[in-house]
């Protein structure tokens, strides 16, 4: 899994410094009274240019001839199937979801969980890695002239300066935060198409 997540964070960050990979992105935010949220989805499409199988290194190419190569690690078990040609697509999700949960009474702490899936043996390569991480913490102060406010959590203290003056004015000592980060990612290696006769 940490070597799917690393070549995922690779091919996430070729697309913002490589224009030789094509990607489209999204990004969304909301709020409510007492709620606020953020995501953004970027896509990654590559084509493979070389495959060696004794080290594991794929090149990938992008549209406008941009090359770079990473390793695939062992999470990847149908190395085999991949072929010159073939296109690697990567797509990955994150969102953040921040609640105010007035008069608190929740337990105060962090939970994280992950989970992983991965192509049959014998199937084209894929691969898929989520996580979510959800924390809760007190809000044991309120300043109103720097608009900031002080959350306590299970490990440490933290001020958080509150942007927006009508969520500020919702919160009071004694209430907790409850913030969720989700991330996602799936990579998957397509069989290069036909050209149309």
């Amino acid at each position: 899994m940490r070597s799917l997540m690393l070549t995922a964070a690779f091919l996430v960050a070729i697309a913002g410094s490589m224009p030789g990979v094509a990607q489209t992105g999204t990004a969304v935010v909301g709020k409510g009274p007492g709620v606020a949220s953020a995501a953004q989805t970027v896509k990654v499409t590559a084509t493979i240019t070389a495959i060696d199988n004794a080290t594991r290194e794929v090149t990938l190419k992008g549209p406008q001839g941009k090359e770079v190569t990473i390793v695939a690690g062992p999470e990847v078990k149908n190395l085999a199937q991949m072929k010159v040609g073939d296109q690697v697509m990567a797509e990955y999700v994150e969102a953040l979801t921040v609640k105010l949960k007035k008069g608190g009474g929740k337990v105060v702490g962090m939970t994280e969980q992950t989970r992983t899936a991965a192509a049959k043996p014998g199937d084209r390569p894929a691969g898929a890695v989520g996580r979510r991480v959800k924390i809760v913490a007190d809000v044991i102060d309120v300043n109103p002239a720097t608009q900031t406010l002080t959350l306590r959590g299970a490990k440490k203290t933290v001020e958080v300066k509150v942007r927006d003056p009508e969520q500020f004015k919702l919160v009071s000592k004694g209430d907790q935060v409850e913030a969720t980060y989700t991330e996602a990612l799936a990579i998957a290696v397509e069989p290069v198409k036909a050209a149309a006769k």
